[in-house]
């Protein structure tokens, strides 16, 4: 059992393509971010023609009233931003304060994230198998790599550790994310208990263990910080009935103002006794204990 030096806890919040594609609207949602107290805003970057064969490229999009084009291509076009825009988003997040990362989906856009230099890059779920693309993070990169383990085995978890493993880079630069793939997940599939088994396994050979939630409300992201998860990722949103798949497993911003609160509070709360009897409890005592007759 892990004895936690519980840190601050650090706020991801996920814009990812919630910007609908408007560029102005990425821009209000990092000052959202921001205010409501992250310490990242995060966005996703696709190659979509490397990523997608061409018939995925181009079947119609299976939920038309989601979709941003007709076909999936098109929808993954329109919520494309390019290079040069990730980097003004990264210039803007510095002018105001808040951190810049990026969730990377294949080669291309790692190299282009890559040359930005941002803190850390982040893995998704679906992407943790592609060793080409870890490969050149662990390798040409030198910030951290943060990577979720949604739709993840196992014995898939444990090759991606011992790859940064082979080069003495785990424990340095890897942090693990529990996560469930879903959207949104209900309750009895967070799995929250899965962050106890990814400090058993990995706790002394990565950097950090993080917690990825696509659950909705926040009181769960308190309990995972309370497990050990030093980074809280959530989906933000400035509406959650906008048009786009994520929106749903989104916070808003009364939400996430709500958790980053209350993550913060969990943090001062977390500690042992100073004392047997702390000063607030002094005057309690002299008023109140029981005295015998």
């Amino acid at each position: 059992m892990f004895e936690f030096d519980y840190q601050p806890p650090k706020v991801i919040a996920e814009i990812g393509c919630n910007h609908m594609g408007q560029f102005d609207i990425a821009l209000e949602l990092i000052k959202l971010s921001k205010d409501c107290g992250a310490d990242y805003a995060k966005f996703q970057k696709r190659n979509n023609r490397e990523l997608l064969t061409p018939a995925q490229y181009e079947a119609p999009h299976p939920n038309p009233w989601n979709s941003y084009g007709p076909t999936y291509g098109a929808h993954r076009e329109a919520l494309e931003f390019s290079a040069a825009q990730h980097a003004e988003l990264k210039a803007y997040c510095e002018q105001i304060g808040i951190g810049y990362s990026t969730s990377v989906w294949d080669m291309t856009s790692a190299r282009e994230i890559i040359e930005l230099n941002p803190d850390f890059i982040k893995v998704p779920s679906a992407c943790n198998n592609n060793y080409e693309m870890l490969g050149l993070l662990r390798d040409t990169y030198r910030g951290d790599v943060h990577v979720s383990t949604g739709m993840t085995t196992q014995d898939e978890i444990a090759g991606l550790v011992a790859f940064f493993e082979e080069t003495g880079q785990a424990q340095t630069r890897l942090v693990v994310y529990s996560c469930t793939s879903g959207y949104p997940v209900p309750f009895n599939d967070i799995c929250l208990l899965e962050i106890n088994r990814l400090y058993a396994n990995y706790g002394k050979r990565v950097k950090e263990i993080g917690f990825s939630g696509h659950h909705l409300g926040i009181a769960i992201d308190v309990a995972a910080y309370t497990l050990g998860a030093r980074w809280i990722e959530r989906h933000f949103t400035k509406d959650r009935a906008w048009k786009g798949t994520d929106h749903a497993a989104s916070l808003e911003v009364p939400g996430l103002q709500k958790m980053v609160r209350d993550l913060h509070h969990s943090h001062e709360a977390l500690a042992y006794k100073q004392a047997d009897i702390l000063d607030i409890e002094a005057v309690q005592r002299e008023k109140l204990k029981y005295r015998k007759a």
